[in-house]
C-alpha cells in the first residue's frame, strides 16, 4: 500500500494510490496520517475497505509530507560503508544519532531555502522507515515487528553549523525545510527488498550521488534496536538511515547549494522528490 497526503500546506488529506496511480481519497476512514493512524490496526482497518468506493483527487493537487506531526525525526549518520571511505573515517562501531527538528520537514516537491549566510548547504538522498508500533528495548529479530513502511528522505544539512558551531550535529540538520520527506509511505509488506534499493540524486542533472541501501553498515533492524535502548519509538516516529557518497562537502572542491539550482532524487520504488532551491530573504 502507498500512502500519501495531498493538498496546500496546513490543509493535506490522507489518500492512497490504487494500481492505476490514481489518488483515492483517505478522509472517509482517517483523518490524516498522524501518530494517531500510523499504526497496524489501521492499516488492517484500510485494507479492508473498497478502494473503488473512495473519491479520486486531482493528481495536480501538491503532494505534502508523507508523515504529519511525527514525535521524533531521528537521523543516523556515516552509515554507509563507501561514504565512511570517501572521507577517511573510521566504520562507526554503534550508530551515530542525531535529531532532525520536526519543523524542518516539508513536501517531496517544495522548496528547499539556504539559510540566511549559509554558504555550505548540502544535500544527502536517505532511506526513511515510519514506526507502527511502540518499541522499547526491542531485539534486532523483533524490529522489524515495529516498522510500519519506508518512504524518501533528503537530509538537507548546513556543515558550517552542523560541525563548526559545537559539539553536536542538531543545528546543521533542522533549518527550516531541510526535512523533504515522500511522496509516500509504501507499507513493509509491499518493500521486502528495503536493504537492496538503488538511490540517486542529481544537482542541476548531473548526477552527484549514486549508492545502494545494501552499503549500510547498520541495516534497519539493528537501528530500531539500537534506538529503542536509547529512547521510546512511538507510531509515526520517523528515522533517515544516512547517505551514500558524493555529498557536496567531499568533493574537490566542496560543492554547496545555491538559489535557483535545482535538486532531483530517489530511490526505487519509493518514488521522486524535485526540489528548487531558493536564496534565503528577509
Amino acid at each position: 500500500m502507498k500512502l500519501l497526503r495531498l493538498g496546500n500546506i496546513g490543509s493535506e488529506k490522507p489518500a492512497l494510490i490504487d494500481n492505476q496511480n490514481n489518488f483515492r481519497d483517505l478522509t472517509s476512514v482517517i483523518d490524516d496520517l498522524n501518530p494517531d493512524n500510523l499504526n497496524f490496526e489501521t492499516l488492517e482497518k484500510i485494507k479492508k475497505i473498497n478502494i473503488n468506493d473512495l473519491l479520486i483527487l486531482d493528481s495536480n493537487l501538491r503532494i505534502g509530507p508523507c508523515v504529519s506531526n511525527p514525535s521524533k525525526f531521528i537521523g543516523i549518520g556515516l552509515n554507509f560503508k563507501d561514504h565512511a571511505e570517501e572521507q577517511n573515517l573510521p566504520i562507526p562501531k554503534e550508530p551515530i544519532i542525531f535529531s532532525k527538528f520536526t519543523s524542518c520537514i516539508v513536501g517531496p516537491n517544495d522548496p528547499i531555502i539556504v539559510p540566511k549566510g549559509s554558504e555550505h548547504t548540502d544535500w544527502e538522498v536517505e532511506l526513511g522507515f515510519v514506526i507502527g508500533k511502540k518499541a522499547i528495548n526491542v531485539s534486532v529479530e523483533n524490529a522489524m515487528d515495529h516498522v510500519l513502511g519506508f518512504f524518501l528522505v533528503n537530509d538537507v544539512s548546513e556543515r558550517n553549523f552542523q560541525k563548526n558551531k559545537g559539539l553536536t550535529w542538531d543545528k546543521g540538520k533542522g533549518f527550516d525545510t531541510f526535512g523533504p520527506i515522500g511522496p509516500y509511505i509504501i507499507t513493509k509488506d509491499e518493500l521486502t527488498d528495503y536493504d537492496k534499493l538503488n538511490m540517486y540524486l542529481d544537482v542541476n542533472g548531473e548526477r552527484m550521488q549514486t549508492g545502494n541501501t545494501e552499503k549500510m553498515i547498520f541495516g534497519v533492524k539493528e537501528l530500531v534496536s539500537y534506538m529503542s535502548s536509547c529512547m521510546s519509538l512511538h507510531p509515526g516516529d520517523i528515522c533517515c538511515t544516512g547517505t551514500p557518497p558524493g555529498v557536496g562537502e567531499n568533493m574537490k572542491p566542496p560543492r554547496f547549494l545555491k538559489g535557483g539550482e535545482e535538486v532531483t532524487l530517489g530511490i526505487d520504488k519509493l518514488g521522486e522528490q524535485k526540489h528548487s532551491v531558493v536564496a534565503y530573504k528577509e
